[in-house]
């Protein structure tokens, strides 16, 4: 009986870290795509599948990939059980993994200018830092 009670707490935890993490990944994607469409259909990006060479329009993409990366790494941690800090690095970990599998498709498919997924992969884990700094930062205040 009592292995079962030492159990159980650690269940709720690993599905609040995953749920935590989970979320924190779902809105950098879906913030990501849809401001990718909006430009898509104003017609400031080029239609989906074309290369996108411009360094304008690549400093923007990059400019709210920056922003939506802080963000879900807040949400990560914000939402974390426990070590909200740890929670924001995993999921800056995940998208790090991501962004160099991107990068090489990308660089390999000459999709637009080689910096850019670099700066993709460069800028995440400082991202995934940043978000889980506001956190513990703000979440402070208010203790």
């Amino acid at each position: 009986m009592s292995d079962r009670i030492a159990i159980q707490p650690s269940q709720p935890r690993k599905f609040a870290s995953a749920t935590a993490l989970l979320a924190g990944f779902v809105t950098v994607l879906i913030l990501s795509l849809a401001t990718d469409q909006f430009f898509h259909v104003l017609g400031v990006y080029p239609p989906w599948g074309e290369p996108m060479h411009g360094t304008g329009q690549n400093l923007l993409a990059l400019s709210y990939r920056v922003v939506y990366a802080v963000l879900g790494s807040y949400i990560a941690a914000r939402l974390a059980p426990r070590n909200p800090m740890r929670h924001a690095m995993i999921l800056g970990a995940i998208g790090f993994v991501l962004s160099t599998i991107g990068a090489i498709g990308g660089i390999v498919a000459d999709l637009g200018p080689i910096w850019f997924p670099v700066a993709l992969v460069l800028t995440t884990l400082p991202c995934a830092w940043l978000g889980g700094f506001i956190h513990e930062a703000t979440s402070e205040k208010t203790r």
